[in-house]
């Protein structure tokens, strides 16, 4: 099991030591989350029974605490399942020490770092299914069986982690998208677009979080 290198600013956001970035926005990780995954991907609007998203870095678990709170809010009957790829898992207590910032989503995040083991696995959450699966997306999502209804694109930038953003990995993305599945990411740069156009996205850019002008987002026709 590979766990990250961080640093820490502000007491509670994590930057990766190897690819020199945080975690999440500096501007308020939770409004980004909201912003570029789930208005980015037409949710909670979209959300239905069976409804799968699949999510590229599990990180802190943010935008999975964030979309189980949507998923409640929305009132929708029946199960949400979430699929996340992540590398390196974060230690118990340094995801409770990165969510603490959040205390909208303090006991979901209670009842996540309580279960988390530190490395893959599933959870359920009343209704709502989360598997992390343990490893380079690169290697594990070709051996995926599932497909998502919506993705959340969350890799590291794009100049640092530029793995998680080439052609190979968007087109398995791709192949693991439903129709009239849909895809968001933060990243607006221009080999993430056409990687994302040259495996079968119809891709728009779109006004962005914070002080990033644009994000991306994609539809699977």
């Amino acid at each position: 099991m590979r766990q990250p290198e961080l640093q820490w600013r502000d007491g509670s956001v994590p930057i990766s030591t190897r690819f020199d970035d945080p975690y999440f926005s500096l501007a308020g990780g939770l409004a980004e989350t909201r912003h570029v995954f789930l208005a980015g991907n037409d949710l909670p609007a979209r959300f239905r029974d069976g409804f799968a998203i699949a999510e590229l870095g599990f990180g802190t678990g943010l935008n999975f605490l964030t979309t189980l709170a949507a998923w409640r809010a929305a009132g929708v009957s029946g199960r949400l399942f979430f699929t996340s790829f992540e590398a390196y898992p974060m230690a118990r207590d340094d995801m409770a020490r990165a969510l603490s910032a959040f205390s909208e989503l303090a006991p979901l995040a209670d009842v996540l770092v309580s279960r988390w083991t530190g490395r893959g696995g599933s959870y359920d959450f009343d209704g709502v299914e989360l598997t992390v699966i343990e490893g380079d997306a690169r290697t594990v999502l070709p051996d995926w069986t599932g497909r998502a209804d919506a993705w959340f694109l969350d890799g590291f930038s794009p100049a640092k982690n530029p793995e998680l953003w080439q052609p190979d990995l968007l087109a398995e993305v791709a192949r693991h998208t439903a129709a009239n599945g849909t895809a968001a990411t933060y990243a607006a740069a221009g080999f993430v677009r056409r990687n994302l156009q040259d495996a079968g996205f119809t891709v728009t850019r779109c006004k962005g979080y914070g002080r990033k002008r644009h994000m991306t987002r994609a539809t699977m026709p």
